[in-house]
């Protein structure tokens, strides 16, 4: 089997051996209602209430949307108007610590004795894919069609992030226990669990994990990014190609995030729903790279305090990945489901753009084998038969063409307008 395109990129995983800390309660925080594909959860919670950790303050009323609940125990301070970097304005309820962190009294360990209430239970724990996607759990764990492998993405192939890295290498037990529960109630007969060959501690205790356990197989995969884009890892894994317009099941596939898998397991075990997460803290500007455990909603400055950031030497402050994640204008912006990494970074080197000199490295480069400089002309005249006949809509946005672009011109910047620019028209 041909192995898709893509680009060898330094790893920079200096947290790879930083086991996970807490991170100290901060005074405050800003829960958004959506941190999730779909509609906002609404309030439920009124000002100057009271909550305890678990307490759900958001429920999720249609069905591609995720309850969102207390990360900490307080008093509900403000329900204010909440703009995300990315997507619509929702609501976020602000909650002023008290120290505590009670948890709720009413948090029991779900049951389930059927797979529609398995998926319930699912829905009240507000999970959402924490490799950065955020479609509601419940949504993905509930297929039409007959699913024959379940896919587990502990690729993390972006460079600096180790969250997934960590929590394999320290709650390997309970993935594996997650993986036989999802097996079992959604009746498919195997796992592929595919790891980046970057993470040998991570993919030897998982192996040691997973003992006889014939249904479970863990597979090495080049360091190549982007090892973890949905469809180059279902194609590497399984050899199956997910058409233009299909969804994985409809290849007989289920891809879950590791850390999805893993907090599942923890739910079904403890009944505490969704309310921290683990999150890389890296780059130039951070003195002290550390793994931490954050309560969702705390606001980025607390991370960078903690972790020693030249505050004035940041220029880029991004969640996520340096490839793929999203340049944050402020500090003051929370912690959310999907955020995995929090990455500060100096001024770049600069580099003027040239005129494009048909190299053809972007097409070679592509994993999807797409066509990004006829992609960027074409968003430029603003043709939209010709970015429709060109496929723009299956570009990722990895950033691969981007990075090899000796004229250093923006193509996935571009992609990502002329997807926008489709999406408008197609309301028109």
């Amino acid at each position: 089997m041909r192995r898709l395109h893509g680009v060898h990129l330094p790893h920079a995983k200096s947290t790879a051996a930083e086991p996970f800390q807490p991170l100290p309660v901060p005074e405050k925080v800003l829960i958004p209602m959506q941190m999730h594909i779909g509609t906002p959860a609404s309030p439920i919670v009124k000002l100057r209430q009271s909550v305890t950790v678990g307490e759900c303050i958001g429920t999720a009323e249609a069905q591609f949307s995720a309850d969102i609940h207390a990360s900490v125990s307080g008093t509900v301070t403000a329900i204010t108007e909440y703009r995300p970097v990315k997507g619509e304005p929702c609501k976020a309820v602000e909650i002023t610590t008290d120290g505590e962190q009670t948890p709720c009294p009413a948090i029991t360990v779900p049951h389930y004795s059927s797979r529609a209430e398995f998926l319930t239970a699912v829905r009240h724990s507000g999970a959402v894919g924490m490799g950065g996607a955020g479609l509601p759990a419940h949504i993905k764990l509930n297929p039409k069609q007959k699913i024959e492998h379940l896919l587990v993405n502990a690729a993390e192939c972006e460079p600096y992030i180790t969250a997934d890295d960590r929590i394999m290498q320290e709650k390997f037990a309970l993935i594996i226990a997650g993986i036989c529960r999802i097996l079992e109630v959604l009746e498919i007969p195997s796992c592929i669990i595919g790891v980046e060959e970057n993470k040998p501690e991570a993919i030897r205790t998982l192996r040691k994990a997973i003992g006889t356990r014939s249904q479970i197989t863990v597979r090495t995969l080049p360091s190549v990014y982007p090892q973890g884009a949905e469809k180059v890892l279902i194609y590497h894994l399984t050899g199956r190609i997910v058409a233009p317009g299909q969804l994985p099941a409809d290849a007989g596939v289920l891809v879950m995030n590791v850390t999805s898998v893993c907090f599942l397991e923890e739910y079904f075990t403890t009944g505490m729903p969704l309310v921290s997460r683990g999150i890389t803290v890296d780059g130039s500007c951070i003195q002290e790279p550390c793994s931490l455990t954050v309560p969702i909603g705390t606001p980025i400055r607390n991370v960078l305090d903690f972790a020693g950031c030249d505050m004035e030497r940041m220029a880029r402050l991004i969640s996520g990945g340096p490839m793929m994640g999203v340049c944050l204008p402020s500090a003051e912006y929370p912690v959310t489901k999907t955020t995995n990494a929090i990455l500060a970074l100096p001024e770049p080197e600069s580099r003027p753009t040239t005129a494009c000199i048909r190299c053809g490295r972007c097409i070679r480069t592509c994993p999807l084998r797409l066509m990004p400089t006829e992609l960027e002309k074409a968003y430029q005249r603003r043709d939209a038969a010709r970015l429709r006949r060109l496929r723009v809509d299956l570009c990722m946005l990895c950033g691969c063409c981007s990075y090899v672009c000796p004229a250093n011109r923006p193509l996935a910047e571009s992609n990502g307008l002329a997807k926008a620019f489709l999406r408008k028209e197609a309301t028109r």
